[in-house]
């Protein structure tokens, strides 16, 4: 996918068709004429699209801008947007995913130039459509293919979701994650982290918590309720029937249907998108029916990770993923403390409010 905004010049090769009347000054002069800007490939139809809905607050770091917004107002806050349109903000923690996407839609273009199968990113934030300027000059800066905003001038975003298909809603605000979530889409919320590492720009890497992230909270309720010896007994004894599906089993499922569009070009073992089971449950005392849920879902899972209970970080920092969803805050700040860019999904039995240890200083009023 070309990613030109107008900075590339492109040399213009002479007309063999006919003979040029002009001097040959003038022909060498319009070989390097700067040509019009590569078109950007046309958006697919939202139906057809796996959509990703992200906040420009995970997109980009607005953190500067949010303190004016709480110590000065709203007006100094769209008037400082104003004066400052021309500078683009830095990349934000949902930045090398948005890329990582936008690598997959390349390879899918070339292998399916006539699907619309593809991934579609949305702006979804609440801010003042005068800031849209300093966004637009932003993602054209960075070389982002994104058309399709959604300004909401104060208003929550969240009732225009459904409208846009979403498949996956990423936001720093707690509140609206939620609210996302009781409306049956996909959610998490993500924070602003100090260190994140480098990840890979040729594949798509994305880990799963377990229970109540891909799966309900049903065996997490007998871990809380009755300890862990109850747990072993209450999986191995259902191990055959499956697990109730969790608030992002439909984004795996999304995942897997284009993984299956490479895997039908000979491209398995090369696939540009590769997921992760990353969880806390035990293979042998409760493995199974974590698989054989998947199994009956028809999915797959590129590779499992059953930790017994131990840290996740260490994996975490072997795979680098993308982006990791985990239900548990504990989870989501050590994957943080090693640079992992990691979503809490809150959902289950197991749900605290948010801290605010990962610079998570939002309030839901506050532009996204």
């Amino acid at each position: 996918m070309s990613q030109n905004n107008g900075d590339t010049l492109t040399a213009r090769g002479p007309d063999l068709t006919s003979i040029s009347n002009r001097a040959p000054w003038e022909d060498a002069r319009m070989k390097l004429k700067p040509s019009t800007p590569t078109r950007k490939p046309k958006p697919p139809k939202p139906e057809n699209a796996i959509t990703i809905g992200v906040s420009a607050r995970v997109l980009f770091n607005m953190e500067k801008e949010q303190q004016i917004y709480e110590q000065q107002g709203l007006e100094d806050y769209i008037k400082y947007q104003m004066e400052h349109e021309t500078q683009p903000f830095s990349p934000g923690p949902a930045f090398s995913f948005v890329k990582a996407l936008e690598a997959v839609n390349t390879q899918l273009r070339e292998l399916y130039p006539d699907s619309e199968e593809l991934f579609d990113v949305v702006l979804m934030t609440n801010n003042h459509a005068y800031v849209g300027l300093r966004l637009i000059n932003t993602i054209n800066h960075h070389q982002l293919f994104i058309e399709r905003f959604c300004m909401t001038g104060g208003n929550s975003p969240i009732g225009y979701l459904k409208a846009y298909h979403t498949n996956l809603y990423l936001s720093s605000d707690p509140d609206k994650v939620r609210e996302a979530l009781e409306e049956g889409i996909a959610a998490a919320t993500m924070f602003t982290q100090e260190k994140i590492t480098e990840v890979s720009d040729t594949q798509l890497r994305v880990a799963f918590d377990g229970d109540a992230v891909l799966f309900s909270d049903e065996s997490e309720r007998i871990y809380k309720a009755h300890g862990l010896d109850k747990f072993f007994e209450h999986e191995k004894a259902h191990e055959n029937k499956p697990l109730d599906h969790g608030p992002l089993k439909c984004f795996l499922e999304a995942l897997g249907k284009l993984q299956k569009k490479f895997y039908g070009k000979g491209q398995r073992m090369d696939c540009p998108i590769r997921t992760y089971l990353v969880t806390a449950r035990s293979a042998a005392s409760s493995g199974t029916r974590a698989l054989k849920t998947l199994r009956s879902w028809g999915l797959e899972i590129d590779e499992a990770l059953f930790l017994a209970g131990a840290p996740k970080g260490p994996m975490l920092e072997k795979i680098r993923p993308h982006i990791f969803f985990d239900d548990q805050m504990f989870h989501v700040e050590g994957a943080a403390e090693i640079g992992t860019v990691a979503c809490h999904v809150p959902y289950g039995i197991s749900q605290a409010m948010p801290k605010k240890g990962i610079n998570d200083k939002e309030t839901s009023s506050a532009p996204k």
